[in-house]
């Protein structure tokens, strides 16, 4: 038995590697929308035991568990001629290697469907079972290459409780880290940089002549005069991290681990605690040891990285702007970093997951990584656990439908439709048709239905005036925000939900509520600026019972899609009156409303300026992980360590190069770069069908766009409109472009995958 089971490994390997010198086969193949499925990890570290080679070991291995008794299978479709569009796929599903390497699958076989469905396909044969190990593979019919080969064979195993519908997700995992330098500052201190922080654990190996030795170790995340920052207060801030160790030393050369102690603050009822196969971390980049007097090399410090699988080779930015590329490097590393919960959280002051750091962390993740299942399992986590501000509970409708529009997986919508109806907050609604959390319509039965404990209220941006005992004068991040019982903002964010719910029921075939939700959508916008845009001034108030206007009163309006045309331009023109009035969470949407108003020589300005209201800023005060504020003084008891304050790693391939999903899964995207003044920009995008290349050339007279689209996906392609005279080529032809109704930009139309050179003579 043991020598069959040594050859199906070996043939398992052996035809892997085979398939892998091969051409034309489905690649990419997510299980539950995750892709290592076949590995396992112990203690953290990937294991060279594969999951279905387990069996009595199983319970010393971390592995993805499938929860799902039916899940969803997704791949990219091969096919590198353009045009190239899959006709039908092939799925078999087996409960052993043997049938699957042979084509045969004795669980489930689709037989030949006739679609172009690649991604999140569902498994239609009986339940699957719990604690089993299941084997699958498929191959594809295109249009223009025929029948593929079969793709790897990808293997799962399910958890020892499955469900129709579950999500899955990975264990986490760590990374062993040398210093990127070591220095001895006198002859008793040794100073250590491991060059980014991270969140970690440290092993130090240290040599004592006469084990009567000791020594103090400081680690943490700033320095100052040359030395780890120690017990840093206000203004540092009490929650930039760092921490003191002492070691008694053994005679002879040793390995000593750094136990971290647990934090009160971080790992209370309502946290999300680490894994124990994991162990505590801390946040830190610098290691001081005092005492020792033996030289140390980068080899005797290791700092053990815990994170989320991730791969730092599936996206690319880079640009003739040296700060912008050095703010996408920062924002990108951010979301590794911060995943080392495996779910999204508040970085490491109370490690609570908010709306608000989830819908920064789920599109910033999409940008930098083709990973969707940390961002799925975070929007749940928060569906049954919710906030405390008005606008986050709102934000589930966003964080929805953003999962179904990366994924194209309805499931989530479907398992969650009752509880994202409450989440439109159509129970708050008053008389006057507009809802409030202030005005007694938070019943008991109300609380009950949004699953929270305690009344909601609205918070508009963080942090607010008056708190944390700054002194008098201190604004806060609302730019004077002036609260009422309906404020414009609280609203703006209502009918989004409303907007979104229309189209949740729509993607579930619920055409009653599509209807419903569209006609109050409808209503609801008409009667929102009726009461908050302010006809004389062209801009919108902060409330019902005030005339002050606020940056955030405009930006969310502009950003949702809320304000008539013919107002834009004076919206627009007041939001650049108030510059960056608002925190690192408020410029998310910010920036998605200056491009949404096509404003991308401002929003060019506002990602690059170098103020201390800037992204710049957070690199130049010596942090590697965005900031939680934009600079110390602006939230004395920041973390140094929060993704909310990492926009950029969403913004930059969504709308600086205007890769975006229309469809969901991503059958159609439009791309439709707004890059300004900048000479040259180049991005690698990925997607849940394949990566996107951009390369973008703007030179006097010319522009030009090399453009890759993978297989399987159509694409609505446009330029800037940079002069009324132009002409347009597409691979050598020349091209007929449409000008859009009131938008700088000329459409090029639908375009098939393929590989495009574009290029715009004006």
């Amino acid at each position: 038995m043991r020598r069959l089971r040594l050859f199906c490994v070996v043939l398992f390997l052996c035809c892997s590697m085979l398939c892998m010198a091969e051409n034309g086969k489905p690649s990419g193949l997510l299980t539950d929308l995750i892709e290592h499925t076949d590995y396992t990890w112990h203690n953290g570290y990937i294991s060279n035991v594969p999951v279905w080679q387990t069996e009595g070991a199983i319970e010393n291995l971390q592995f993805v568990e499938i929860r799902s008794a039916f899940p969803s299978f997704s791949w990219v479709v091969p096919g590198k001629a353009n045009g190239t569009f899959q006709n039908s796929y092939r799925i078999i599903v087996a409960d052993n290697i043997n049938d699957a390497l042979s084509g045969s699958g004795n669980i489930w076989d689709s037989g030949a469907v006739e679609s172009r469905k690649s991604t999140s396909v569902l498994y239609g044969g009986k339940a699957l079972q719990p604690g089993k190990n299941y084997f699958w593979r498929v191959r594809t019919v295109t249009n223009t290459e025929g029948e593929s080969k079969w793709s790897d064979v990808k293997a799962f195993r399910t958890a020892d409780k499955v469900s129709d519908y579950c999500a899955s997700y990975y264990p986490q995992m760590k990374t062993v880290e040398h210093p990127v330098s070591v220095k001895n500052i006198d002859k008793s201190v040794v100073f250590i940089d491991f060059g980014k922080a991270s969140f970690g654990q440290l092993l130090l190996n240290l040599t004592s002549d006469t084990g009567n030795d000791s020594v103090v170790v400081h680690i943490g995340e700033c320095i100052e005069d040359g030395k780890v920052l120690r017990s840093p207060g206000w203004p540092k801030g009490p929650t930039i991290r760092y921490h003191r160790y002492s070691i008694g030393l053994i005679k002879g050369t040793h390995n000593y681990r750094i136990k971290i102690t647990k934090d009160e603050r971080n790992t209370g009822s309502m946290a999300v605690l680490m894994p124990d196969y994991i162990g505590e971390v801390l946040p830190f980049r610098y290691c001081e040891i005092e005492g020792y007097d033996k030289p140390v090399k980068v080899t005797d410090a290791i700092r053990e990285t815990v994170h989320y699988p991730f791969d730092d080779s599936a996206s690319l930015f880079e640009s003739n702007d040296n700060v912008l590329n050095q703010v996408w490097d920062l924002c990108k590393y951010s979301i590794k970093a911060t995943s080392f919960l495996g779910i999204y959280v508040d970085g490491d002051r109370e490690r609570i997951p908010y709306e608000a750091d989830a819908i920064i962390n789920q599109l910033a993740h999409y940008g930098v990584d083709r990973e969707y299942s940390m961002a799925r399992r975070s929007c749940e986590y928060l569906y049954d656990y919710p906030t405390w501000p008005t606008e986050w509970i709102l934000q589930a409708l966003i964080l929805a439908w953003n999962d179904y529009m990366y994924t194209g997986d309805s499931r989530s919508l479907k398992a969650n439709y009752d509880i994202l109806k409450v989440r439109t907050l159509m129970a708050l609604r008053d008389k006057n048709g507009l809802i409030s959390a202030s005005t007694g319509l938070q019943t008991p039965e109300f609380l009950t239905a949004i699953r929270y404990h305690e009344k909601i209220r609205d918070i508009m941006d963080w942090p607010q005036p008056g708190i944390m005992g700054w002194k008098k004068g201190e604004g806060g991040e609302t730019d004077g925000f002036v609260f009422s019982d309906f404020s414009a903002v609280t609203n703006a964010y209502h009918y989004r939900a409303l907007e979104y719910m229309s189209e949740i029921a729509g993607a579930l075939d619920m055409k009653d509520d599509a209807s419903y939700y569209s006609n109050e959508a409808k209503t609801f916008l008409m009667r929102f600026n009726k009461i908050f845009l302010n006809n004389k001034t062209g801009y919108y108030v902060d409330g019902d019972t005030t005339k002050h206007s606020s940056l955030h009163a405009n930006m969310f309006p502009v950003a949702f899609g809320m304000v008539p045309q013919s107002k834009l331009g004076k919206v627009v023109d007041f939001m650049h009156t108030r510059g960056m009035a608002c925190s690192v969470y408020g410029a998310q949407f910010l920036m998605d409303a200056l491009y949404e108003a096509s404003d991308a020589d401002y929003a060019l300005e506002m990602m690059t300026k170098t103020d201390d209201r800037s992204w710049y800023n957070m690199i130049r005060v010596g942090s590697t992980i965005s900031l939680e504020a934009w600079d110390n003084k602006y939230k004395p008891n920041q973390d140094w360590n929060h993704a909310w304050g990492a926009a950029p790693a969403n913004i930059i391939p969504r709308k600086l190069m205007g890769v975006e999903p229309i469809e969901p899964g991503f059958d159609k995207v439009r791309i439709k770069p707004q890059i300004a003044s900048l000479e040259h920009a180049k991005a690698i995008i990925p997607t849940i069908k394949g990566d996107i290349n951009l390369n973008i050339e703007n030179k006097k007279g010319e522009y030009r766009m090399e453009l890759t689209i993978p297989a399987n996906m159509e694409s609505e392609v446009y330029l800037p409109l940079l002069s009324r005279k132009y002409e347009v080529k597409t691979n050598d032809i020349t091209q007929k472009a449409t000008p859009e109704k009131n938008a700088p930009f000329i459409s090029l139309g639908t375009l098939p995958p393929g590989n495009y050179s574009i290029v715009m003579s004006y």
